[in-house]
């Protein structure tokens, strides 16, 4: 799109204090960058490599029997686990269960399986983080896109970053663009509040960009409009960690073209 030096200057320094939200986000002591290890839960108790406690899950529970010198402590209410504790959740859902010197245990459900996920504050990832790499603004990759709902949401078996789970996504509608002359459509999944999220591949992947990458779009006006910021793609968590489970995009979601704004490979 054209625009003004002003205008440059404005949406250049809107880009930058999304950008400076999006790395204060990821430094979080107990967010993504912290993430050392992943292990799905067995069915008889059983200890975990690095993890105090014995370990496991039965039908929909999952189990922790732990003692005193364990030093094993329930986030929620701060209290030493000295026992047995049990707790309970659907597919995809998570909690931060217990806590143990500067690491975090998560609990999760994928793909209908208990894992745990141990986040640690001390993480080398985290620990090195100066920012995510990125390209420089670019406004010509701000586009002004057309939204089309789907007359009912379309239900998608996906792959993810993890080959042991499946993944789904409900795809709500497209979003129609053109680029350097050319039109494209992207599958779009609903965010809170109307929000739109696109999951997208593209020609740059595996070479200056991670595997896959994502834009938060935000609802779309009353006659579809919506704005396209390939600057503002993000890279998924499993670009950074190999202990993500993040879902792929459906396959029409692949764009011949190499989009080279928002963020880099983190590994690169």
């Amino acid at each position: 799109m054209n625009t003004t030096t002003i205008e440059l200057d404005r949406l250049t320094q809107r880009w930058e204090r999304f950008r400076a939200g999006r790395n204060t986000a990821l430094a979080a002591p107990h967010g993504w960058l912290s993430l050392t290890a992943l292990h799905w839960l067995p069915a008889a108790p059983a200890a975990l490599p690095g993890i105090p406690g014995l370990w496991s899950f039965e039908g929909t529970t999952a189990y922790l029997t732990a003692t005193a010198a364990d030093r094993l402590t329930l986030l929620e209410s701060g209290t030493p686990v000295a026992g047995t504790v049990t707790a309970e959740l659907a597919d995809e859902e998570s909690l931060n269960w217990v806590s143990f010197g500067d690491v975090v245990v998560e609990l999760g459900v994928r793909a209908n399986r208990y894992m745990i996920r141990t986040r640690d504050s001390q993480s080398p990832v985290l620990t090195s983080f100066t920012g995510v790499p990125v390209f420089a603004y670019d406004p010509d990759l701000a586009l002004m896109a057309t939204f089309t709902r789907y007359d009912a949401p379309r239900r998608r078996a996906i792959d993810t970053a993890n080959p042991l789970v499946a993944g789904v996504a409900e795809l709500v509608g497209e979003v129609t663009f053109e680029l350097d002359g050319a039109r494209y459509q992207l599958a779009a999944e609903e965010a809170e509040l109307g929000a739109l999220v696109v999951a997208f591949r593209d020609a740059s992947n595996g070479t200056t960009t991670s595997h896959w990458r994502k834009i938060e779009l935000t609802r779309p006006r009353p006659d579809g409009s919506v704005m396209l910021d390939f600057n503002r793609a993000i890279n998924y968590p499993s670009a950074f960690t190999d202990f993500g489970t993040c879902p792929a995009p459906v396959a029409e979601n692949a764009l011949p073209v190499a989009v080279e704004a928002g963020e880099r490979d983190p590994q690169k």
